[in-house]
């Protein structure tokens, strides 16, 4: 059977690759020469409109996609030695820190590391993917955006293998390492509850994103399990920029019943809590715990008391899947979950005063 004669059935398994299409069979099936095929897809100009068509449908047939990097595999079979990393922004600390840990363990296996910033938006995250898909990079890690991974997943059948970190896919069809987030933030809870507090604020991110819907969940189960009420009012979700944070925790520290501690759930909105503490001078006076650190965290008065994750771990962790599936592991899929730690240096340890003391 000839190539352009059947389908070509992809194998099971993550790391299973189908071949990708060709030039040369595109341009078999669109009747033409591949130089007409390489001016299409260039976008150069004199190609009738008759025979662009017929290229552009020939190649959306069979799937292909034209490499950008074809001169850097001359030599090297079909690896770039090169793999893409999309983060939400690489410039926030989580972000950079599981950055440098990929980066590590790919250069300890010659390979470069295309790192780029999606910011939560699923357009820009198509586009980045397409970018660096087209350099036909040898693998992906990816903090997804959304619950629609198809273009992912379609990249893994082609022979791309994919790893999400931070964030795991609602099915189970990619490799994944994630954080406990539900259980650093129910460990937050159970922490301010054992200082005394009883009104205990949350501050969490959008509720679309899944480690914020684990991390509300968590603060829910620790208020049950400590035996304090749910108030409403005391939670404030979908705080996406520091504008939004700062008014949620304005609005919480100048009411007249105003909360004795607060867990604030992602550490650009800790860092505008703080502020507004600050600006209110109640330092000293309510109780806080974050999720995830800060840089210069024992340098804050009092010192910032913080569920921390490792994102060195969890990115050595990433990088460690996806190499073992570039390396042929066409294992079903994993999902690798890392321990969150309680580190207690001052913030959380405020006691509860006054009638909220039990």
């Amino acid at each position: 059977m000839s190539a352009l004669s059947g389908p070509r059935a992809p194998k099971s398994g993550p790391g299973a690759a189908r071949p990708a299409a060709t030039m040369r069979e595109v341009a078999a099936l669109a009747g033409v020469s591949i130089k007409t095929v390489s001016r299409v897809v260039r976008g150069e100009a004199g190609v009738s409109p008759e025979l662009t068509t017929r290229v552009t449908e020939a190649a959306a047939m069979l799937d292909y996609r034209h490499n950008l990097a074809a001169s850097t595999l001359r030599g090297r079979g079909q690896k770039t030695a090169a793999i893409g990393l999309v983060l939400l922004d690489v410039a926030n600390p989580f972000a950079a820190a599981v950055h440098r840990a990929v980066e590590d363990f790919a250069h300890g296996r010659g390979t470069l590391v295309f790192a780029v910033s999606s910011d939560e938006d699923p357009d820009r995250q198509r586009e980045v993917l397409e970018a660096l898909l087209s350099r036909r990079v040898d693998g992906l890690v990816v903090m997804p955006v959304g619950t629609d991974h198809r273009v992912l997943l379609h990249e893994q059948m082609r022979g791309t293998p994919v790893v999400f970190v931070d964030r795991a896919p609602e099915s189970a069809e990619f490799d994944s390492v994630t954080a406990d987030n539900r259980e650093g933030a129910r460990r937050a809870v159970e922490h301010l509850a054992a200082q005394g507090h009883r009104r205990i604020a949350y501050l969490g991110d959008l509720h679309t994103i899944q480690t914020a819907a684990h991390r509300c969940a968590g603060y829910v189960e620790g208020l049950a399990r400590t035996g304090i009420p749910l108030d409403p009012s005391l939670i404030h979700t979908d705080l996406h920029s520091p504008e939004a944070a700062a008014t949620a925790a304005e609005s919480l520290l100048t009411r007249p019943d105003r909360p004795t501690a607060v867990f604030s759930a992602q550490n650009l909105i800790t860092t505008a809590l703080l502020r507004t503490i600050g600006k209110h001078h109640l330092n000293h006076d309510i109780a806080l715990v974050s999720f995830d650190d800060l840089p210069l965290a024992d340098l804050i008065t009092p010192p910032l008391t913080a569920i921390t994750q490792d994102p060195t771990r969890i990115g050595h962790a990433a990088a460690e899947l996806l190499f073992a599936r570039l390396d042929g592991d066409t294992s079903p899929p994993q999902h690798r979950v890392i321990p969150t730690q309680l580190i207690p240096r001052g913030s959380g340890e405020i006691p509860a005063r006054g009638p909220d003391r039990r």
